[in-house]
């Protein structure tokens, strides 16, 4: 199972100072290691590392009209 532009999943995160956060995010884009998303929880955008990613899980595929 692989990630995709337009899905939202729940991922659990270690930030660089080590702090371990779970959040729920729609994905923007992906590439270079990096995955570009907005939060659900705050709407802000947001950049995370893929391989600072532990864990994930989806939840939806987003519907375009």
């Amino acid at each position: 199972m692989k990630m995709n532009v337009g899905q939202i999943v729940k991922i659990v995160y270690m930030d660089k100072a080590g702090k371990i956060t779970q959040r729920k995010i729609e994905i923007k884009g992906i590439r270079d290691g990096r995955i570009r998303a907005s939060c659900m929880n705050t709407g802000a955008p947001r950049v995370f590392l893929t391989s600072s990613i532990l864990a994930w899980q989806a939840i939806s595929e987003k519907r375009y009209a």
